[in-house]
Order: C-alpha cells, then structure tokens, then sequence
C-alpha cells in the first residue's frame, strides 16, 4: 500500500506516488489496474496520463453508480462514521497523521 496527502494535485505527485508503490511492492506496472471514480483527477492531464506512462490500467466506475468498488468504498464509510474524524483538518499535517494512524489501524 502506498498513500500521501499533498495539498493539490500534480503529475508529479502522482508519478512519485506510483513510482514508490511499484518499487515497494515489486510488482510489474502492466500488472496494476487502478480503479476510480469518474472524477477530475482522473482527466487525461493528470492522473490518468501519469498511469498511461506507467504502463498502469485503469477503470472506472459506471456512471451513477457508486458500489462498482466495495471494499473502497466500505472504507471510506467507516473513515468518515469514526467518532474522531474530524468535521476539518486545520493543518495538512494534521490529516497526514490522521490518515496514516488510520491505514496502520485498519492493516493489524
């Protein structure tokens, strides 16, 4: 599992953030298929391009139709139904600490 939290997004995150996935997970790129919703970060511009250069597949979901990936979804659910998630986080640093005690939590 690779994750981070930047405060935009950027074709460079995103190649940084796959680029250390792959490494440390040691697996092929034409091996991965990222799945997502049909938001923006996915645009040919962004994200989306950055998995195109890898050599990464990607799908979406249907449109209007939120269960196509359960288990994401099943844990943004319990994420935001947490009593201490937050209604804001004041700083980025707050929500990194935040998620990575989360992720840690969620692997035991």
């Amino acid at each position: 599992m690779n994750w981070r939290i930047e405060e935009n997004e950027s074709f460079e995150f995103a190649t940084e953030l796959m680029d250390e996935a792959i490494t440390k997970e040691d697996v092929d790129p034409d091996q991965l298929t990222i799945h997502a919703d049909n938001g923006a970060s996915m645009a040919p511009q962004s994200v989306g391009e950055v998995l195109a250069t890898l050599g990464v597949r990607k799908s979406h979901l249907r449109p209007h139709t939120s269960n196509d990936n359960p288990y994401s979804q099943a844990q943004f659910k319990t994420l935001k139904y947490r009593g201490d998630f937050p209604e804001r986080f004041e700083t980025i640093e707050e929500a990194r600490e935040f998620f990575a005690k989360f992720l840690l939590e969620t692997l035991d």
